[in-house]
């Protein structure tokens, strides 16, 4: 009978994956494997949401990761879309304005956030799914890993209760802090800038001036982020110089007094928090140490000047999600777990670089160097769609892959995320790409389908796409905004085979055969719930 007992806890406390940390990366690795049906715990040391709004902006692809799950429209009913983004001088003169431009997910480019109200849209979502199991005030405190999964030993910080689970895999996004990470003694490798900066969240009480514009003033005595944040929210940064007072500079008079310098009376906003925080540049010397990974902060680290911490984690695990789900169910073997930091490491690095670059433009304290990059940008501002290309060029790079999972030899389309347009189903009802792919394995071919026998498997659904004002008809998909046919044709990609995440495996040119699927490739022949769900 204890046999019997023991064999049905260790069952229970059996799963496919771990997740460990439930911010804004943990969370939508929560929601993705959920979706897709697997066996999940997710770990969380705290009670509660965090209260404090650390990221405050996110982009059309991210956006587009959280459409997976079937959360986008609810998301983005608390994001403030369409804000320029001015430079301003010391005198409150602009020096380069920009708004940024659409790179074709479907999505608006820029959005800016309330993290608080977003995490919880999203852990309300990981509620849809029995399979998920949530553990507030949970730590895990030791990782044991062996040929078959990972024996996690889990403390209740609530009652100091002790557990032992099992996962298969286990996706470490606890932070910066990583105790994950620490534990297997993976460095994590950088610097943490000398600069401190005092973050002000605020809730405006009533509006002023382009009180919705994200403005960096480029200040050389003390530069400052004023951002618009939704819900009735806005955000001040402030770098703490020599000789302040670090404590004092985060009280309500002492936050008053800065702000003041911008014309924001006391009547204007609520000081809900001011806290001070180090900006930070690290990446951890490998992502994955057998079948743990690091995700998100406890991967990598980046100053938040073009606002993509948070997104860089959630771009993580959507890559590293769809390829667990793959390894589980059998259809790829497990070597393709590799390619997650040779796809990942690389973009985030550059998104850094970018990072590092803007906030060098803001952050300049020396006078003459100063006046040269107003007066420079300036006239270069005149140009017509300056700012724009600056922004779109020096931003956020495009992510495509350079290395991982695709076909040799590479192409013009190779690595790069089809765009998402909307599209008609043979049914006659448009929706955006992804809602029709739904997440698997996919050839899309234009305008005629060519036999490719290589891909004939149970499971890989091969879509015709046709110009749009077509007909709608069995086995296509009509172009309706008139975007995948040019994309390809420039590319001169007639067929493409997509990965579950939208990234081009291979292509071919027309006639010719594509290369074949990747090694082991096995795609499942059971129905089973995909992350992508249709709004």
């Amino acid at each position: 009978m204890g046999e019997t007992r023991a064999g049905a806890e260790a069952e229970d406390n059996a799963y496919d994956v771990a997740v460990i940390g439930y911010g804004p990366t943990g969370v939508t690795a929560a929601n993705l494997l959920g979706a897709m049906g697997l066996r999940v715990v997710v770990l969380e040391r705290d009670a509660e949401i965090f209260t404090r709004a650390r990221a405050i902006s996110t982009d059309e692809e991210v956006v587009r990761i959280w459409q997976r799950i079937g959360l986008a429209e609810r998301l983005k009913r608390d994001m403030l879309t369409e804000r320029p983004v001015d430079f301003v001088d010391a005198n409150g003169r602009t020096f380069l304005s920009a708004v940024p431009t659409p790179r074709g997910h479907g999505h608006p480019p820029q959005m800016f956030i309330y993290q608080p109200a977003l995490e919880q849209v999203l852990r309300d979502g990981v509620d849809r799914y029995p399979n998920v199991k949530i553990l507030l005030r949970h730590e895990c405190l030791r990782l044991r890993q062996d040929a078959d999964g990972v024996e996690l030993t889990v403390v209740g910080t609530a009652d100091d209760s002790v557990h032992r689970l099992r996962a298969s895999y286990v996706i470490a996004a606890d932070g910066g802090s990583s105790l994950t990470r620490a534990q297997l003694n993976i460095g994590y490798e950088g610097k943490t800038y000398d600069d401190r900066w005092v973050v002000i969240d605020t809730k405006m009480l009533k509006p002023w001036p382009d009180h919705d514009k994200l403005r960096f003033h480029c200040d050389p005595a003390r530069p400052a982020v004023d951002c618009p944040t939704p819900l009735g929210h806005h955000r001040w940064e402030f770098p703490i110089l020599p000789g302040d007072d670090e404590e004092q500079l985060t009280t309500e008079e002492a936050v008053y007094r800065l702000v003041a310098r911008y014309g924001i009376s006391r009547d204007s906003i609520d000081v809900l928090r001011a806290t001070v925080y180090s900006h930070h540049v690290r990446f951890a010397t490998r992502f994955r140490m057998g079948r743990v990974f690091l995700a998100g902060d406890a991967a990598h680290a980046m100053p938040p000047w073009i606002g993509q911490g948070m997104a860089a984690g959630v771009r993580d695990v959507a890559n590293l999600c769809w390829k667990l789900d793959a390894v589980l169910r059998g259809e790829l073997p497990e070597t393709v777990l590799d390619s997650y930091e040779a796809e990942r490491k690389p973009h985030v690095k550059e998104v850094t670089k970018r990072a590092v670059f803007v906030g060098r433009i803001i952050t300049e304290r020396r006078l003459p160097v100063a006046r040269v990059r107003n007066g420079a940008l300036r006239a270069l501002d005149r140009i017509p769609g300056f700012g724009d290309w600056m922004q779109d060029s020096n931003w956020i790079p495009v992510a495509r892959y350079e290395a991982g999972l695709q076909a040799r030899p590479r192409t013009k389309a190779t690595g790069h995320q089809i765009p998402q347009p909307w599209v008609t189903r043979p049914d006659g009802t448009r929706v955006r790409l992804d809602d029709a792919l739904g997440g698997r394995w996919t050839l899309l071919q234009a305008r005629t389908a060519i036999p490719q026998p290589v891909w004939d498997l149970p499971g890989v659904p091969s879509l015709t796409i046709t110009p749009a004002g077509s007909r709608p008809a069995e086995g296509t998909l009509v172009d309706s905004d008139g975007v995948l046919l040019p994309w390809m044709t420039k590319r001169r990609a007639a067929t493409l085979a997509l990965r579950p995440d939208g990234y081009v495996y291979a292509t071919a040119p027309a006639g010719a055969p594509l290369p074949p699927p990747p090694r082991g490739f096995i795609p499942a022949t059971t129905p089973r719930p995909t992350a992508f769900t249709a709004q």
